[in-house]
């Protein structure tokens, strides 16, 4: 570990800037928002630079990960209103009612604590609730323990976030020494400042569901089939997201093993769902997925270029179309990337960066803290431009800067021309031989 005055000067100005960014800087305040986040990305790239020219794991740096972290501790969430969502549904599963049977407005004064005010922050009031039971029972948890403040709940519910992140250093450490890679590579996930930002900062639980991909992982790598299986169901039943990787796992396992973690993966997801099971629930859940496919837009990049030859080839927005079609397309391709001859571990490794990638390129909507899990994959892979993505993607915060909000097309349009530019580049560089 080596700490020099320019060291201690960039911890001290990146922690300031993570305490303005966390405490004092509303998401509609795009242009500061820009600014702050340029100088982290800025001092994230130094030090990113030289992260394997010790293959001794860096203290200064992996402390400096959790510091930041712990610095947004007691911060209000900046830049998204999920959590509201998050304390509303909380109640629910805290007062022994089921959070996916009710829409908030049919049961706004009803139970304790949800009432109108609670409720105009919602940012899917309409909407019957769509987050997992394992994130349900969390957010249960922390209702409980904070029964009738924001502020704390708030607190309650970062505790798991941060604890989840901390332990994905630390198995992305472990991990990388199990495949001979320097442990020091984990930085480029516990450094990236969309990372803290948006999952310990702004309660996304793509860290919960991040640590149990890798704990499954883990496992896996120790031979321990049944309790990798059961580490991914929890993954599953905090984010559906993990569910696209079954068709890669079966790949790597084989036919057999690969279809019993499988098995046991969709079996532990459905157990957790038994204390809030009702047909009703099915029937609400599906029909949430599917508005969200088929309604919600943001960020796109595939999705967006459909719709413009929508737009000139029909008339009007052809979501309800392009969403499934898309989605279709998204399906085939997980599974003829998840195929593919090649079944070594470096070749899995960079199919299954290539999923993420394929999945969030044909999305409908990509949020900023989406793109968190495409940057722990990119751990273990010899591309960065999920770095690049995970600075470009701040530009979509525009869209905030007015009520009601409107997307800036043309940022847009940079963000996904940049990230192309450099993806093909560093592609080029990889593939023309040496002496060329």
């Amino acid at each position: 570990m080596t700490i020099t005055p320019f060291r201690v000067g960039w911890l001290i100005l990146s922690a300031c800037l993570y305490a303005l960014v966390g405490y004092n800087t509303p998401r509609g305040q795009f242009p500061m928002l820009a600014g702050f986040a340029l100088f982290l990305f800025w001092g994230y790239l130094l030090r990113i630079r030289t992260l394997t020219d010790d293959t001794r794991p860096d203290r200064f740096l992996f402390m400096a990960a959790i510091l930041f972290r712990l610095l947004l501790l007691l911060a209000p969430p900046q830049l998204s209103d999920d959590y509201f969502r998050f304390i509303w549904d909380g109640r629910l599963v805290a007062q022994g009612f089921n959070p996916y049977l009710y829409l908030p407005g049919t049961i706004v004064n009803a139970v304790s604590g949800l009432d109108e005010v609670l409720l105009q922050l919602l940012n899917s009031p309409n909407y019957y609730t769509v987050y997992p039971p394992l994130n349900q029972l969390l957010f249960g948890l922390a209702a409980t323990l904070s029964p009738g403040s924001i502020e704390g709940s708030v607190f309650w519910l970062r505790i798991p976030v941060l604890l989840a992140e901390t332990g994905c250093l630390w198995l992305m450490v472990q991990l990388l020494k199990e495949t001979g890679k320097n442990p020091n590579l984990a930085l480029l996930y516990g450094l990236n400042p969309l990372v803290i930002l948006e999952l310990t900062g702004n309660l996304h639980y793509e860290g919960v569901m991040v640590f149990f991909v890798l704990l499954a992982g883990w496992l896996l790598i120790r031979g321990r089939l049944v309790l990798a299986g059961g580490a991914m169901g929890l993954a599953i039943a905090t984010k559906l997201l993990p569910l696209i990787l079954l068709p890669l796992a079966i790949r790597w396992l084989g036919w057999r093993r690969g279809m019993l973690f499988s098995v046991i993966s969709l079996g532990v997801m459905l157990l957790l769902f038994i204390p809030f099971f009702s047909l009703e629930l099915v029937q609400n859940l599906f029909s949430s997925l599917n508005l969200y496919f088929q309604k919600f837009e943001f960020n796109a990049s595939v999705y967006y270029l459909f719709r413009w030859l929508g737009f000139r080839l029909l008339g009007y927005n052809a979501v309800a179309l392009i969403g499934p079609m898309l989605s279709i397309t998204t399906f085939a391709g997980i599974l003829w990337l998840s195929w593919r001859n090649e079944a070594n571990q470096p070749a899995l490794l960079m199919r299954l960066a290539g999923i993420l990638t394929l999945y969030f390129l044909m999305a409908t909507t990509v949020h900023p803290w989406y793109l968190t899990t495409l940057v722990a994959a990119a751990v273990f892979v010899p591309v960065r431009y999920p770095l690049m993505w995970s600075g470009l993607v701040i530009l979509s915060y525009a869209t905030y800067q007015t009520m009601p909000y409107h997307e800036n097309l043309w940022f847009t349009a940079f963000e996904y021309s940049a990230l192309l530019l450099f993806a093909v580049r560093e592609w080029q560089q990889k593939t023309v031989p040496p002496d060329a």
